[in-house]
Order: C-alpha cells, then sequence, then structure tokens
C-alpha cells in the first residue's frame, strides 16, 4: 500500500513538475529540490508547514512538497504546498473565527485549482486545515460545505482539530450532501419527525 501511495505521489508531482528533483528529508516526505532553500530563508514557515504534514505522515500518508511558485498574475499568492496520497494538496493553520476558516479553506481550495488549471488528467485537488480555534466540528462541517456550495471539483477537506487531536476526513461530495439534504423539503419533513 505504502509503495502505491508514494508513487501515485511521485507520479503526479512529476507530471506536474517534470523537471524536478524530488528529496527525500523525513520518512514519508519528500521535498521539490527548488524548494529546500525555504528552509534557510525562512525557517519558522518551513518549521510550520512541517508540523503541519507530520500530523498526517505519521498516520501513514505520503507527502511531495511541490516548487515554491507564484500564482501568475497575483503577487505573494503561492499555488498548492503539496501531493498528499496522489493528491494536489493546500494546508492553512487558522487560529480565527468561522469567517477565518471559510476565508482560508477558499483561498486553499483556489490554490489547487489553479495548479490543476492546466492539467486534464488530474482534476482532484484537497484543502488540509490545522484548526487551533475551539469551532464545533458540526459548525466546521457546516461552514465547509456552504464554501463548497456552488464549486464541482473533486477532493477532500481534512481538518485536525487542535483542541481535541481528532483528525477528520470529508470528501466536498459528502460535505456538499448536507446543504441539499437541509434544503430539500422533503428531507426538511423527514429530519422534524426524528
Amino acid at each position: 500500500m505504502e509503495k502505491e501511495l508514494w508513487d501515485s505521489c511521485f507520479e503526479l508531482a512529476s507530471l506536474l513538475f517534470p523537471d524536478e528533483e524530488w528529496i527525500p528529508t523525513e520518512p514519508n516526505i519528500w521535498v521539490a529540490k527548488s524548494r529546500l532553500p525555504q528552509e534557510m530563508r525562512e525557517p519558522e514557515k518551513w518549521e510550520k508547514e512541517m508540523a503541519q504534514v507530520r500530523i498526517l505522515t505519521i498516520r501513514g500518508s505520503i507527502a511531495f512538497f511541490l516548487p515554491d511558485i507564484e500564482i501568475k498574475g497575483e503577487k505573494f499568492k503561492k499555488c498548492a504546498d503539496l501531493i498528499l496520497d496522489g493528491e494536489v494538496m493546500e494546508m492553512k493553520t487558522i487560529s480565527g473565527t468561522r469567517e477565518t476558516l471559510g476565508g482560508k479553506f477558499r483561498y486553499g481550495y483556489k490554490q489547487g485549482a489553479i495548479l490543476l488549471q492546466n492539467c486534464s488528467i488530474i482534476k482532484k485537488h484537497s484543502v488540509f486545515i490545522r484548526l487551533l480555534s475551539d469551532i464545533p466540528v458540526k459548525s466546521v462541517k457546516a461552514k465547509i460545505a456552504g464554501v463548497l456550495k456552488n464549486r464541482y471539483d473533486e477532493g477532500r477537506f481534512i481538518c485536525f482539530f487542535e483542541a481535541t487531536g481528532e483528525l477528520y476526513i470529508w470528501t466536498y461530495n459528502e460535505l456538499k450532501s448536507l446543504i441539499t439534504k437541509k434544503n430539500h423539503p422533503t428531507l426538511q419533513k423527514q429530519n422534524r419527525v426524528r
């Protein structure tokens, strides 16, 4: 299984960045050689990203950090951080309100979508959020479902709740179905009976 995950990560990373060299840095973590100087330039940012990804790699995920490139036409805005288990993934750490959560998720979603814009083979991109705030799970799901309402890409939302140490994974479709059920008149009646 681990070999299959590594192969899918390497294949996608090489497809997106064919001239890049991938350097193993820790168990289950590879980094684009062109990104390694960031460790020296911005050690605090680097350690924050590594701490985020370790939450997933200690659970068996495989991560390939992508080159640090800016989104065309948007100064200081970068493309997605990595490939995780064969999917493009953007990582964020959040310590604010539900509104902050929604805004950061929206931006992370955009970073993944832009990276895959010219890739006809892969259309799946995901967002991982390390949530430092004490926002309830139900509230987080509702907020992200609302952000995804009119979006049609496939992917996953992974959320690590720092306060409880719990990790949740939902597909975008699972979250969007919460809105569909909520707005469906027949399902609303059924929910009231329960």
